[in-house]
């Protein structure tokens, strides 16, 4: 009886510690929050997710959210274990300043992969605004308070002299700014988004819309008081009727990971994604800005320990605290 007795007590810990294994893993399921439906991130994390299950094993489901940071709120609350953000929102989190100041700082993710640019696009149907000075007065879409796209907008504006109340500041989804512009309601609109961009291919498709550049001494300005951005070319072609590059800032996409995510499982699916990236540009364009060095550099957040592992193979050694 006691050897009985025993046996079940060692059984029943066996089960406890498996369950309790299973519980703390994401090495067999993972949510990956993206953006807008409209957005880059939304139809780009698809695709990584469909080869991240084909490949590395892992059940992803990609549901669409409010972009950066309901992102890395979602991953702290263990409602997501992956997210698609923008590098300055992240190091926002990191450092519990701007959208994270009231709240604190957020350091509950790691930095799997730099993904591609993300373009600071200033969109408009109105003839009279060809630069960021010609929103004075108008009615322009900033992204939603405390967004990326809103500080991205913010830190424009002010680099062109201009202040919130001096535009009629709209808060609004990319969706709704393109709705909102093709209806008469807002002038202009911020949209940070690779390009091209869904929203706006749609927009320039049906109407005369078009890009204002974001450059000389304004995009000088932008990156010398922030120095996420970098210079950025909307090539010429990329959306319809746009007969010439258009010059703006950018910023970059970036995959993070839950911090206490399985070290194999982020091993898997980084490789999963690098090891196929012509398959995954044929899918979605922006795949070919998928590069060692492009995910590797420009990062200020550590990176996860398992995709440290798959670059430390490809030469490239990451900070991984």
């Amino acid at each position: 009886m006691k050897t009985k007795k025993l046996l079940s007590i060692v059984l029943a810990m066996a089960l406890i510690l498996t369950l309790a294994a299973c519980g703390g893993s994401t090495s067999g399921e993972m949510t990956m929050g993206t953006g807008s439906t409209s957005g880059t991130y939304y139809a780009f994390g698809g695709v990584l997710g469909q080869y991240i299950r084909n490949h590395a094993g892992i059940a992803v489901t990609v549901v669409s959210t409010d972009g950066s940071k309901a992102n890395i709120e979602g991953i702290a609350a263990g409602d997501y274990q992956l997210g698609a953000v923008q590098s300055d929102v992240m190091a926002y989190a990191w450092d519990g300043i701007r959208s994270f100041e009231t709240n604190g700082k957020v350091d509950s993710f790691r930095v799997v992969a730099g993904l591609y640019a993300e373009a600071v696009q200033l969109i408009t149907m109105d003839p009279e605004i060809t630069s960021v000075a010609d929103l004075a007065g108008k009615s322009v879409s900033i992204g939603a308070p405390g967004s990326g796209t809103y500080f991205n907008a913010m830190d424009v504006l002010n680099a062109a002299g201009l202040t919130e109340e001096d535009v009629q500041a709209q808060y609004l989804s990319f969706a709704d700014s393109t709705e909102a512009m093709k209806d008469g309601k807002i002038d202009a609109a911020f949209i940070v988004a690779g390009a091209p961009t869904a929203a706006i291919t749609e927009l320039c498709t049906t109407n005369s819309a078009y890009l204002v550049p974001i450059d000389g001494a304004i995009g000088d300005k932008v990156m010398a008081d922030c120095p996420f951005y970098t210079a950025y070319t909307v090539p010429a072609g990329t959306y319809p009727g746009q007969d010439a590059d258009v010059t703006t800032v950018t910023v970059k996409a970036t995959l993070i990971v839950s911090a206490s995510a399985d070290e194999e499982a982020v091993y898997n699916l980084t490789k999963a994604i690098f090891d196929n990236v012509d398959a995954i540009t044929v899918e979605n364009g922006k795949g070919a800005e998928l590069s060692v060095e492009n995910a590797t550099s420009g990062m200020t957040v550590p990176f996860h320990s398992g995709a440290a592992k798959y670059f430390a193979e490809q030469g490239v050694t990451v900070p991984t605290e």
